[in-house]
């Protein structure tokens, strides 16, 4: 079972490429005293993330700045330099979104959003969400519904749902 609004969201250690190699971020300090976007994806250069998800916030980055988000982060069970690569080809990089790894899922596990579709190689991947988190409290939750879709984890949803 996932989170869910007015909980707090789970410890854990995501993974980021930094400039002396990779860096490992406290989900803790991520959130602590702080207004996050988050949003957690199956994974890197798939494509509803590439072509939909990524898009969706870096059209929204400036909205939800303004909006006071101090930070918005993708998360997705793939290794650091993967999340790299992807967040400079996406423009995701350069657009301001933080792209973290949790490699082993374990992370994405202790949220409720692991799922597995070894047809596909996916293994203890997340389903599709999106979360407004401040100081460690979700304060709301979005997941979509079924695989591929796009729509309730936009960044226009989030957007909208901020009010």
């Amino acid at each position: 079972m996932a989170v869910k609004a007015g909980e707090r969201m789970p410890e854990g250690n995501l993974l980021r490429m930094g400039e002396n190699g990779v860096e490992t971020v406290p989900s803790a300090g991520l959130f602590s005293g702080r207004r996050v976007v988050v949003f957690g994806l199956p994974g890197a250069f798939t494509g509803t993330c590439s072509t939909a998800h990524v898009p969706s916030y870096m059209r929204v980055m400036p909205s939800l700045l303004a909006r006071g988000v101090d930070e918005v982060v993708c998360v997705a069970a793939n290794d650091p330099w993967v999340m790299k690569a992807w967040g400079e080809q996406t423009g995701a990089t350069p657009a301001g979104i933080t792209l973290l790894a949790d490699p082993a899922g374990e992370w994405i596990e202790a949220l409720g959003t692991a799922f597995d579709a070894p047809q596909v190689g996916f293994h203890r991947r997340s389903r599709r969400f999106s979360a407004l988190v401040v100081d460690g409290v979700v304060e709301l939750w979005h997941e979509e519904a079924g695989p591929g879709v796009c729509e309730a984890t936009a960044g226009e949803a989030m957007l909208a749902a901020m009010g």
